[in-house]
């Protein structure tokens, strides 16, 4: 395990899984400013290393996946509209750098899941929520508002009227309810969570690594508006899986009925 953030992140890497953790247990695990470039410096290293097939994030203790920016700084970091620029240029690295992750990510989520915390989660490919998990932007209770790459994000997920009352009301969600509106892809039981994250985790990092990578690219177009998307590289992903090493492994493994061993090229 490494630790990042003066130890208020760490990262772990077993047998494909990478786990990251956001580790304030004591401030139900907000994030501050320094906790944004200890993400940004383990996403690099994650996705540097070949080892690393699938990401997993989640919070520390059992109160808390994150509860959101770290209201303690927003006297100092977020007092204005200019304080807020700055924090935004100060988090916008660990953003991009999530948004941009080119592995699968899954949000495990115990406890609450409010506003920046949410937009974290929403950045996962996959949100895998226990049973007493709670959800919500209560960015309208505090008088601030969130930017419009999270509320496209948001509205992608659930669609423009449930965006609506979750932005305007500010209220939580239950972890049912946010399987139902299409936040969460799963609900289970508190007992169930790791069991069933890391059995998805296990079957994405069993699976061909050029193959998950094109496919994430090709889901992420989708999402985005037509003039930026990079058609070019999402058909070099696609064209690159079939001219693969990887690609040639996968038939004979199937032929052999083996479980293939991927090398990522």
């Amino acid at each position: 395990m490494k630790s990042y953030a003066d130890g208020k992140m760490l990262s772990e890497i077993e047998d494909g899984i990478g786990l990251i953790t956001f580790n304030q247990p004591e401030k139900r695990n907000a994030m501050s400013v320094n906790m944004w470039h200890g993400l940004t410096d383990i996403l690099d290293a994650m996705e540097g290393d070949n080892a690393v097939r699938v990401v997993v994030m989640t919070g520390a203790g059992h109160k808390a996946f994150v509860s959101g920016a770290d209201i303690s700084q927003f006297e100092q970091q977020r007092a204005d509209g200019n304080a807020q620029l700055e924090y935004d240029r100060l988090t916008s690295a660990g953003r991009a750098r999530l948004a941009a992750f080119p592995k699968p990510v899954i949000a495990r989520i115990r406890g609450f899941c409010l506003g920046g915390g949410l937009g974290i989660a929403m950045q996962a490919d996959l949100r895998i929520a226990a049973v007493d998990s709670a959800f919500g932007i209560p960015a309208a209770k505090l008088g601030i508002a969130y930017g419009f790459d999270m509320v496209k994000r948001l509205v992608s997920l659930v669609g423009q009227a449930h965006a609506r009352t979750l932005l305007f009301t500010g209220e939580r969600i239950e972890a049912a309810e946010a399987q139902r509106i299409g936040l969460v892809n799963q609900v289970v039981e508190d007992e169930d969570l790791n069991e069933t994250v890391y059995k998805i985790a296990r079957s994405i990092a069993d699976n061909a690594p050029l193959s998950t990578r094109a496919m994430k690219m090709a889901v992420n177009g989708t999402l985005q508006d037509e003039s930026a998307r990079d058609m070019a590289a999402i058909n070099a992903a696609v064209l690159g899986c079939f001219d693969s090493a990887d690609y040639r492994e996968g038939r004979t493994a199937f032929m052999e009925k083996r479980k293939p061993v991927w090398q990522g090229r």
